[in-house]
């Protein structure tokens, strides 16, 4: 596990958030620390974080994942500086049946909850639970996050699903858009420190060994970081523990 890799994007995330609601002193036991005792430092700061239930978590996004204009953030479907094909209305709009993108939202695990046997309280963490469209949270599945040249399935505003072209894996995975990748990975590096050393019954596959990107992984997830730094979305809003 390259933990420097880890580690400095979550202080690159840490520095910029401290510009939000971040409680003073709130990351001093983690400063000056380096690899594995500052993950550790940063897991003790962040664990036994407030759990809400899995039926609230339609009411947090409105508060949580609300764009300017009152409507549903959703990842899948928006298109940063463009117009969306489509918009979802909080509660109204929530899912339901659907058939078709645009028929409905509902919680998409980023990372997925498959991969943690559905257990609590993991099931219900906002950190990485999102509100998305129920037909791309669909054709995303439980695939890995990957990067895509041939997909098989775009969704409307870019999202892909195909066979992974980084170099590590060659399996199926989805691709979110430029704009939102960084957001993805950060999530990911978020669930490798809260998660550490309680994820021994999680599953080891493609791209996870439990809380763990695995190296292709991690070095994807790194580059996102680099290439869609912290966004407004980020840190304009209340923290979602």
């Amino acid at each position: 596990m390259n933990y420097k890799i880890l580690l400095i994007s979550l202080f690159t995330f840490i520095g910029i958030t401290l510009k939000a609601q971040i409680p003073p002193n709130y990351y001093d036991s983690a400063v000056g620390k380096k690899g594995l005792q500052m993950k550790i430092a940063l897991h003790n700061i962040i664990d036994n974080h407030t759990v809400a239930s899995y039926s609230s978590l339609h009411t947090h996004y409105q508060t949580t994942d609300k764009k300017a204009n009152g409507k549903v953030w959703d990842m899948y479907s928006d298109v940063p500086g463009g117009t969306p094909p489509y918009e979802f209305t909080f509660m109204t709009d929530k899912c339901g049946n659907y058939q078709n993108e645009g028929d409905c939202y509902n919680r998409e695990h980023s990372f997925p909850q498959s991969w943690f046997n559905k257990s609590s309280p993991m099931k219900s963490d906002l950190f990485h639970v999102y509100p998305t469209d129920g037909k791309v949270n669909g054709m995303r599945s439980s695939y890995p996050y990957g990067e895509v040249s041939n997909p098989t399935k775009t969704s409307l505003n870019g999202c892909k699903l195909g066979p992974n072209t980084t170099a590590g894996y060659s399996g199926t995975v989805f691709e979110p858009i430029d704009e939102y990748k960084g957001d993805f990975a950060r999530t990911y590096f978020y669930m490798a420190s809260r998660y550490y050393s309680e994820d021994g019954s999680w599953q080891n596959n493609a791209m996870v060994n439990g809380a763990e990107p695995k190296p292709w992984a991690l070095n994807m997830l790194y580059q996102w970081h680099i290439q869609d730094p912290v966004s407004v979305k980020e840190t304009k809003k209340p923290l979602k523990s």
